[in-house]
C-alpha cells in the first residue's frame, strides 16, 4: 500500500492528465446517440463507389421532404378556413348600443321629455340596422383570407351548426360602415348624425377566425399524406458499382439508411455500437493527447490548458448532439469556428487547427451528410485561423465573421452545383443559417474575456490594452518616476527586438517591460535614473538600508500589480527581472568597508525566482544591459560590445537562465541584437574630418 501511495504521489501529474482524457471519452460517449451508422457513404450526383448494393430486407421508399411538402401544399390548397360566429359577443355589443344610445340621447336632449316618440323611433332604427349588419356577420381580418376573392368560401360555425359561405356574403368592417351610411337616410325623422355615431361606436367584428378547428382540420388532412411511395423487396438490386447516384437513387439509399439505423438502434447490437463509439472517441482523444505531448510539451504540462481545450471540444460536441437530436436542419447554425478562434488567440495556429480537426471529426459522426459537413467546416476553420493569425484589434472579429459566412456560402453553392448541376434546388434557408453561425462567432470576444478570467490566460488584445501609455498605472509611473519610465521604454524596445529574433511573444515581453519597475513609483528618488537634482537619499542610509529599499521594489511592484489586477503573466516579469541576483553596488561597498566581517548576502539578494521562460529571460538581459549602458562614459562600439558580453555572461555564470527555455544560440543572437540597438540608440557614426 505504501508503494502504491508513493507511486501516486510521484506520478500525480501524469495520472491527472490521463484521467482528464478518459473522463472526456466517457462524457462524449454519454452524449452520442445510441444508434448504428449506415456503413456506406454516398452523395447525390456522385458515382456509387462500393460493391453492388442488394436490399438486405424489405423497406419502404420514403418520400423526400420536397415531395411531402408538395403533397401537403396540394391538399391544403383547397382547405376552407374555419370562422366562428360569436353570438355572445353580438349580444353584448347590442346591450352596449342601447346603453350608449341612452347616454348620447340624454346628453343631447336633456330636460326635453316630449320627444319620447322620437326617441323610440330612433332606437328602433338603430337596432334594426345593427341587427341587419351583425346577423349578416362582420368578418375578422386574417391572413387566411387576405387577398382572396369574394367567391372564396369559408366555413362558419354558428351554434355548432356548420355552413359554407363565400366571403362576398359577409361584411368587412369597412363595408359595414359603408352600408350603415347608405341605409341611414332611408329612415325618416331620425337624428342621423347621432345614430351614425352610436352605430360606429359599437360596430365590431363578430365572425372570428377559429384557430383550433382550422388547425385540427389541417392536421387531419396532412395525416392522410403517406410518407412512402413504394417498396424495395429483399435481394432486389438497389444500385451497381460506378452507377451515378441520381435523385431517385439517392432517395432509395436514404430510405435504406434510415431503416437500417433504426433497426440497429433497437436491436441487441446496442452494446457493439457503444463499444465502437468508445474505440473511435478514445482514438480521437488519444490523437489530441499525443499531439500535445510531442509538439506542445509546455501546454501538456499545464492542467488548466488541457481542461481548457477539452472543455471547448466537449461543449461543441454536446451542442451539436442536442441540435441533431431535436432539429438537424439547424446544424449549420452551430458556431463551430469559435474553437479555432479562441484556441488561436490563447495559443497558436497549429494547435487551433488540430483542435478544430478533432472537433469536426467527432461531430461528423453525429450529423447527416458527414462528408459535406466535415469538408465545409474544415475549410471554414482554416480560413478562420488565417484571418486571426495576428489578432490585435477587436474589429478583426467582424472581418473574420464575414469571411466565415462567405466561405460557407461559396462551398455550399459549389457542392449544390456538383450534385444538381444547377442552382435551382438551392436551399436559401442554409444561407441564413450560415449568416447566423458567422454572427455567433462574434461572441468569441466576450468568451475570450471570460476564459481569461477563469483560466488565468492572456491574449494579445489584453496586452495591447495594458501597453497603452495612457493606462492609469503607466501614467502614474511617467509622472512620479520619469527616469524609470524612460528606462522601461528603452528596454522594451531592446527586449521586443530580441524576442522577435529568437522566437517568442514580442507583445508580451514589451508589456512586461512597461510594468517591470512599477515598484519604484512609491520611492522614485532612491533610484539613480530619477535623481535629477544631484541629491542622493542613500547618502544618509547604511548599505543594508539602501539594499533593502532597492530589493523591496520587486515586492512592492508585485503588490501594486495585484492591486491593479494585472495578469499573472505580467506579474511574472516583475518577480523575475532581477532573478536571485544581488544589489551588487551596495553589496560590494559593504564588503569593501567591512573587510573583516562576513556580510549577510541574503540582505542584499533579490527574492527571485529566476526567469523561467524565454520572455522573462530576455527581459532580465535587456533590463541590466540598458541600465548598465547609461554608465558608459564613451559609448563606442568596443565599449558596448564589452558591456553586453560582460553583463549577460555574468548572468549566465550566476545560473539565472537555468530554468528558462533559451539556448546558447539564442543568447548569441540576443547579444547581437542588443549591440546593434544600443549603437543605434547612442547614434554612433563615423568621425567626420575637422
Amino acid at each position: 500500500m505504501k508503494k502504491l501511495f508513493s507511486y501516486l504521489r510521484n506520478h500525480y501529474a501524469e495520472i491527472t492528465r490521463i484521467t482528464l482524457f478518459l473522463t472526456s471519452v466517457v462524457i462524449l460517449v454519454l452524449v452520442f446517440p445510441k444508434e448504428g451508422k449506415f456503413k456506406y457513404e454516398f452523395s447525390k450526383g456522385k458515382p456509387w463507389m462500393h460493391d453492388d448494393l442488394i436490399a438486405p430486407f424489405d423497406f419502404a421508399i420514403l418520400k423526400s421532404p420536397e415531395e411531402m411538402d408538395q403533397e401537403k401544399a396540394g391538399l391544403l390548397k383547397d382547405l376552407k378556413p374555419f370562422f366562428r360566429f360569436d353570438r355572445e359577443f353580438t349580444k353584448t355589443q347590442r346591450e352596449e348600443l342601447i346603453n350608449y344610445f341612452d347616454t348620447k340621447w340624454k346628453t343631447k336632449y336633456v330636460g326635453n321629455d316630449k320627444l319620447e316618440n322620437k326617441r323610440a323611433r330612433n332606437l328602433h332604427a338603430v337596432l334594426s340596422i345593427f341587427d341587419s349588419v351583425m346577423n349578416t356577420g362582420v368578418i375578422e381580418n386574417h391572413s387566411t383570407i387576405e387577398g382572396k376573392s369574394k367567391n372564396f368560401e369559408i366555413n362558419i360555425v354558428n351554434d355548432n351548426v356548420l355552413r359554407v359561405e363565400p366571403l362576398g356574403d359577409l361584411f368587412t368592417i369597412q363595408q359595414a360602415d359603408k352600408y350603415i351610411r347608405k341605409v341611414l337616410p332611408a329612415y325618416e325623422n331620425i337624428d342621423e348624425p347621432l345614430m351614425l355615431n352610436v352605430l360606429e361606436h359599437v360596430l365590431s367584428q363578430n365572425v372570428k377566425y377559429d384557430a383550433a378547428t382550422s388547425e385540427k382540420e389541417k392536421l387531419g388532412i396532412i395525416s392522410k399524406v403517406s410518407p412512402s411511395r413504394g417498396l424495395v423487396q429483399t435481394n432486389e438490386r438497389i444500385i451497381s458499382r460506378g452507377e451515378l447516384v441520381s435523385a431517385e437513387k439517392f432517395q432509395v439509399l436514404e430510405s435504406l439508411r434510415i431503416d437500417y439505423e433504426n433497426r440497429l438502434g433497437s436491436s441487441f447490437k446496442l452494446t457493439g455500437i457503444v463499444i465502437g463509439q468508445i474505440i473511435l472517441l478514445a482514438i480521437s482523444m488519444a490523437a489530441l493527447f499525443l499531439f500535445l505531448m510531442f509538439f506542445r510539451a509546455e501546454l501538456f504540462g499545464e492542467t488548466r490548458q488541457i481542461v481548457f481545450l477539452l472543455l471547448l471540444i466537449q461543449t461543441m460536441v454536446i451542442i451539436t448532439s442536442l441540435v441533431v437530436r431535436f432539429n438537424p436542419q439547424y446544424v449549420y447554425l452551430i458556431p463551430v469556428c469559435l474553437i479555432p478562434i479562441i484556441v488561436s488567440v490563447f495559443n497558436d495556429s497549429r494547435l487551433a487547427l488540430f483542435s478544430h480537426l478533432i472537433t469536426i471529426i467527432i461531430t461528423g459522426f453525429l450529423v447527416p451528410n458527414s462528408y459535406e459537413y466535415v469538408f465545409l467546416q474544415l475549410f471554414a476553420g482554416i480560413v478562420t485561423i488565417l484571418s486571426t493569425v495576428r489578432l490585435e484589434r477587436r474589429s478583426q472579429f467582424f472581418f473574420t465573421s464575414l469571411v466565415i459566412f462567405l466561405t460557407y456560402s461559396l462551398i455550399y453553392t459549389g457542392m449544390t452545383l456538383i450534385k444538381e448541376g444547377s442552382l435551382e434546388d438551392l436551399n436559401y434557408t442554409n444561407y441564413l443559417l450560415f449568416a447566423g453561425s458567422a454572427f455567433l462567432t462574434m461572441f468569441s470576444y466576450p468568451l475570450i474575456f471570460i476564459f481569461e478570467k477563469i483560466f488565468g490566460m492572456i491574449t494579445n488584445v489584453t496586452l495591447l490594452e495594458l501597453s497603452n501609455t495612457n493606462n492609469k498605472l503607466l501614467r502614474e509611473l511617467a509622472l512620479k518616476a520619469p527616469g524609470t519610465f524612460q528606462h522601461s521604454m528603452q528596454m522594451a524596445n531592446l527586449a521586443e527586438e530580441a524576442i522577435h529574433e529568437i522566437g517568442g511573444n514580442p507583445l508580451l515581453v514589451r508589456t512586461g517591460a512597461w510594468y517591470h519597475d512599477i515598484g519604484k513609483i512609491d520611492d522614485p528618488l532612491y533610484f539613480v535614473e530619477n535623481q535629477s537634482t544631484g541629491v542622493n537619499p542613500h547618502d544618509d542610509l547604511t548599505y543594508e538600508e539602501s539594499a533593502e529599499i532597492i530589493v523591496d521594489h520587486v515586492l512592492r511592484g508585485v503588490e501594486k500589480a495585484k492591486k491593479y489586477n494585472l495578469p499573472e503573466q505580467i506579474i511574472d516579469f516583475i518577480r523575475t527581472h532581477h532573478g536571485t541576483r544581488k544589489a551588487e553596488y551596495f553589496y560590494k561597498m559593504a564588503q569593501k568597508d567591512n573587510p573583516d566581517e562576513e556580510v549577510d548576502i541574503d540582505t542584499y539578494s533579490y527574492p527571485g525566482p529566476a526567469p523561467f521562460s524565454k520572455e522573462t529571460a530576455v527581459l532580465m538581459m535587456a533590463d541590466t544591459v540598458e541600465a548598465a549602458s547609461r554608465s558608459l562614459k564613451k559609448p563606442d562600439e568596443e565599449a558596448i560590445d564589452k558591456l553586453v558580453e560582460s553583463v549577460i555572461n555574468n548572468q549566465i555564470a550566476s545560473h539565472q537562465f537555468d530554468n528558462a527555455d533559451v539556448t546558447l544560440r539564442d543568447i548569441r543572437k540576443i547579444k547581437s541584437v542588443f549591440k546593434k540597438k544600443l549603437m543605434n540608440i547612442y547614434h554612433l557614426r563615423i568621425e567626420y574630418p575637422k
